[in-house]
């Protein structure tokens, strides 16, 4: 089961990473005409616009993108059984197919008009992809071969699709009723709402379910929409985006601040080799909001300070909505969709969020150089000197480009050719299934450049590797 989670939290990076295509599409717009929404200048109209064309038809994306992600070989047949998916809940379940369904006399509830959203995108792309993997290889009789393989799942898709459409037509109310409740408890509790939120939107990264949290709060389906809705105006100037404005200090300013006390508490004869791997990872951070070949440097070499990080950015984001600071991300909290927030209609005081950032940069220094210091934590560059440094005399790193070479050895070190059974990647991660995790060299990964490894079970590895990763996935499928 969380094999299954974790391919699905890699499939939902593939729309997700359209996103930032919108934000420089309305960021740059707004900067151009910030009072009159494009009403002004059509330059700025035509910008907007092609950035809400992305922003309000994400439900379809992730149709689309899921049926693709989950599919054996990524198979575009996948996306088209995704899109008819989709068609076929959208209208079975709009408003006005349940109002003929039930009567002209019944009440319609609110559920259905909600009903083109993440969650039922996601369903259609799962389905989509289940009957890709269960039928594309069907051989049909002679006078229906034209059907057979491939163009058969589409068609299935639709059948299946029809009943998943029953099924909904009763749970789905149940569904929207128990999430739009638990949302508004939350939302109830206003700046601890959100910090609660973000607490735990940090502790879910390493399973990937924290896209399953995130889509109540950052998306329209259960009625709080953060990102939609800060990034189109539609909404309270200092209140939307409060699920959003307090991670910025965080991934702006004090991982970078968790990085350099690494850095400082790093022992003198490997502060060369953390200081690579650190500075690298708090610059995606910074930049981009990318946080992963940071945070998954210390993760499991001292999962206290983890939930430090995560209880630091309940806080910021906490203190943030308290002080009605908000600026909005479409990718993730760094400097460049900052820098494209920054003058949208309900960005209120972002200034403040750099002030917060000095400040959580001074606190996770501090704090993370006291606790790696008192416990003796191993954070990057602080392994015991008996470890075997075999593989880092060979000299690779990501660092000189040479993805084939990085590729090689991290090969070598999951077991080669006896024990690699399949090799994906999301964003930041290998995600590799085995024949045995265990058989696996873990230090001679990580002298590769890798910022980590994960076992999710026997059978599952994930390679941290940043922001590089799908060149040396692809050079490990070549291998």
């Amino acid at each position: 089961m969380m094999q299954f989670f974790q391919k699905l939290g890699r499939a939902l990076m593939l729309p997700v990473a359209v996103l930032p295509a919108a934000a420089i599409l309305m960021g740059i717009g707004y900067w151009i005409d910030p009072s009159g929404w494009g009403a002004n200048n059509a330059v700025a109209a035509f910008l907007l616009k092609a950035g809400g064309a992305i922003i309000d038809n994400l439900p379809w994306l992730f149709a689309v993108g899921v049926a693709i992600g989950m599919a054996k070989g990524n198979d575009g047949a996948a996306a088209l059984s995704g899109l008819v998916a989709m068609f076929i809940v959208t209208t079975l379940l709009s408003p006005a197919t349940v109002g003929m369904l039930k009567g002209p006399d019944a009440e319609v509830p609110a559920a259905f008009s909600k009903i083109t959203n993440a969650f039922t995108g996601i369903i259609s792309g799962l389905v989509a992809a289940f009957c890709y993997n269960k039928f594309h290889t069907t051989q049909l009789p002679p006078a229906l071969s034209f059907f057979s393989g491939k163009r058969c799942t589409p068609i299935i898709t639709s059948a299946f699709m029809i009943v998943v459409s029953a099924i909904l037509f009763f749970i789905w109310p149940v569904i929207y009723g128990a999430l739009v409740a638990f949302g508004e408890a939350v939302a109830g509790l206003g700046p601890i709402g959100a910090g609660i939120y973000a607490f735990f939107n940090r502790l879910l990264i390493p399973t990937g379910l924290h896209h399953a949290l995130n889509s109540v709060f950052w998306f329209d389906g259960f009625g709080i929409n953060d990102i939609g809705n800060f990034w189109a105006g539609t909404g309270t100037k200092g209140v939307t985006g409060m699920y959003q404005g307090g991670f910025f200090p965080i991934m702006m300013f004090g991982l970078p601040g968790a990085a350099l006390a690494m850095y400082h508490t790093a022992k003198d004869n490997k502060k060369k080799a953390a200081f690579g791997l650190l500075t690298a990872a708090a610059f995606a951070s910074f930049f981009t909001g990318v946080t992963e070949p940071l945070e998954f440097s210390f993760m499991f070499l001292a999962p206290a300070l983890y939930v430090v990080h995560a209880a630091l950015t309940a806080v910021s984001v906490a203190v943030a909505a308290a002080l009605h600071a908000t600026a909005g991300f479409s990718f993730s909290a760094g400097l460049v969709d900052y820098v494209l927030s920054y003058r949208l209609p309900l960005a209120n005081k972002p200034w403040i969020l750099l002030i917060m950032g000095v400040a959580f940069f001074v606190i996770y220094y501090v704090l993370f150089r006291i606790l790696i210091v008192k416990f003796n934590l191993k954070t990057p560059g602080r392994e015991d000197d008996e470890e075997d440094t075999a593989a880092a005399d060979a000299g690779i790193s990501l660092k000189n480009t040479d993805f084939a070479a990085v590729a090689e050895q991290i090969f070598a070190a999951l077991g080669g050719h006896d024990n690699v059974v399949s090799i994906d990647n999301c964003v930041t991660r290998l995600r590799l299934e085995v024949k045995d995790s265990s058989a696996i060299n873990e230090k001679a990964i990580k002298a590769a450049g890798a910022a980590g490894v994960i076992r999710p079970s026997k059978t599952s590895v994930q390679v941290i590797i940043g922001t590089q990763v799908e060149f040396v996935a692809t050079e490990m499928r070549k291998l």
